[in-house]
């Protein structure tokens, strides 16, 4: 049926011109934000520096890193800021994608992809939150550790701590913080640091990082951890986008609600696998503490096939008749549990039962054709009364 939104109908080569014209504006905004975001790529740069930092003053090493070229430090800006450019300006090429695509479809798949589209975008958001405040910390902190190996060497042990009378040796005093003045040649550390300042004749305050006495110094490159960090920020913004999947699937049928529930086991075994290959480490705290989001995540895609059907979506109904259509689930498969099919069975006639409490008097032959009556005037109320639920 045709859409009545729809005016004409435009040839191939408007189709080209538009495309051409989207293409344009999609590619115009994302530069000039890059360029704006290079000013400020070096406060970003600390921003995603900090849980090496952290990391690395937790194990009691030095919170320095290292750029092997003269070039590396603001190739590695540029890349950021050309990352940056394309996420920031990602809802304007998401909005020129929709402007192209919008006038060839029904108003009931309009409603898929502005139900769909602010989802992934939420998803997205949620799972770098997660990456930055809890998944890095925890497996850059493993990292660090790992290879934290103690040289075999004879150091000796400290037997009393120094005091004016039994120091034989210069002492290097140990502050809480830097110093308001100092003369040039002395001298100091910090206790919360693992560095070591000097006082130059010029006023300028010199450091030394110090190591612990390990076999391997670690050192870490600004572009290498910097590339770690946007391969790990791909891996979870697409692991997060698991309940739209799952939703998009069960629209056209290829998987069921039921048939999810029942391979809860099996899914957690495949998730377990993708947060070992999405995580940098083989811990096993940092895998377990990627799995248990993604398992949420499976569960939410549950939740949203029940609570979002493509009728609701169709008619405009989604927020109406949420939590009632997760309430007829949870109804159907209680008494149902003993058999799988059964509660698949029944779902369709207890939506069914409340014809009678919103349309009087109860005709239960024409039940569905009520249903059908109430849906919006979007011009596909006789494709709904055909094609049922089905995509």
């Amino acid at each position: 049926m045709r859409d009545p939104d729809r005016e004409s109908v435009m040839s191939f080569g408007d189709h080209l011109d538009e495309l051409r014209r989207r293409v344009f504006l999609a590619i115009a905004v994302p530069l000039p934000i890059a360029i704006l975001v290079f000013f400020f790529a070096a406060r970003i740069r600390e921003v995603i520096e900090y849980p090496l930092h952290a990391a690395l003053r937790a194990n009691g090493l030095p919170d320095q890193l290292q750029t092997r070229t003269v070039t590396e430090l603001m190739g590695v800006d540029i890349k950021l800021s050309l990352v940056l450019g394309a996420v920031i300006s990602s809802p304007w090429i998401v909005w020129q994608v929709w402007k192209f695509v919008e006038p060839g479809l029904y108003e009931h798949e309009r409603r898929f992809a502005r139900l769909l589209v602010p989802g992934s975008f939420l998803l997205c958001i949620a799972g770098i939150l997660t990456l930055y405040f809890a998944l890095l910390p925890i497996s850059l902190h493993v990292l660090v550790n790992y290879g934290l190996e103690a040289r075999d060497s004879s150091t000796p042990t400290l037997v009393e701590p120094l005091t004016p009378d039994n120091a034989t040796y210069p002492r290097m005093p140990f502050l809480k913080e830097m110093p308001k003045e100092a003369r040039p040649g002395e001298m100091w550390m910090l206790e919360h640091d693992h560095q070591l300042y000097v006082m130059t004749p010029k006023g300028e305050v010199l450091r030394a990082p110090l190591s612990r006495d390990t076999a391997y110094i670690q050192q870490y490159l600004v572009g290498e951890y910097i590339d770690l960090v946007l391969l790990m920020t791909l891996g979870i913004a697409v692991a997060f986008q698991m309940p739209l999947v799952i939703l998009l699937l069960g629209w056209v049928g290829i998987v069921s609600g039921e048939t999810l529930r029942t391979k809860r086991l099996h899914a957690l075994f495949v998730l377990t696998i993708v947060a070992a290959v999405v995580t940098p480490t083989s811990d096993v705290a940092t895998m377990l503490l990627m799995t248990v989001p993604l398992y949420l995540l499976y569960e939410l895609g549950l939740l949203l096939l029940v609570a979002v059907p493509p009728h609701a979506v169709r008619e405009g109904s989604v927020v109406r008749g949420f939590f009632r259509r997760i309430r007829e689930a949870h109804t159907v498969r209680r008494p149902n549990s003993a058999s799988g099919k059964a509660g698949v069975q029944a779902a369709p006639s207890t939506s069914q039962t409340e014809q009678p409490e919103r349309q009087s008097p109860p005709t239960s032959p024409t039940a569905q054709t009520s249903e059908t009556n109430r849906r919006e005037p979007d011009g596909d109320a006789d494709e709904d009364a055909r094609g049922g639920g089905s995509l």
